[in-house]
Parts: C-alpha cells; sequence; structure tokens
C-alpha cells in the first residue's frame, strides 16, 4: 500500500505540469484563467511537497517502533 501512495505521490506532478502549460497557454487569450492555473500550480506542487513531508515523518515514525 505505501508504494502505491509514493506512486500517486506524483500524480500531483503531473497535475501541476499541466496547470503550468495550460496557464501559459491562456497567457495571451485570457489573464484571469492564466492567473488561476499558474496559482493552481503552485498550490498543487505545496500540496505534493507537504504529503511526501509528512509521509516520510510518518515512515519514519513506524520504523522506529
Amino acid at each position: 500500500m505505501n508504494t502505491l501512495w509514493k506512486f500517486f505521490q506524483y500524480g500531483y506532478l503531473l497535475v501541476a505540469f499541466i496547470c503550468l502549460i495550460e496557464g501559459f497557454v491562456k497567457w495571451s487569450s485570457d489573464r484571469e484563467k492564466a492567473y488561476l492555473f499558474l496559482c493552481a500550480s503552485i498550490f498543487i506542487t505545496l500540496v505534493f511537497f507537504f504529503k511526501r513531508h509528512f509521509r516520510k515523518k510518518v515512515e519514519k515514525r513506524n520504523h522506529q517502533k
């Protein structure tokens, strides 16, 4: 199960990358949507790093028992 979570964790980076590309594509036509996609990309990237940090913390705690 833990390996499955590691795999799905990188899905956040994939979604962030897609939002980043979509933000750059919409930059010239619709700035409001571009800002939305770029902010979503930053937020999703932060969620990825938070979840990775928390998962490693839990794994470390479980190995000490």
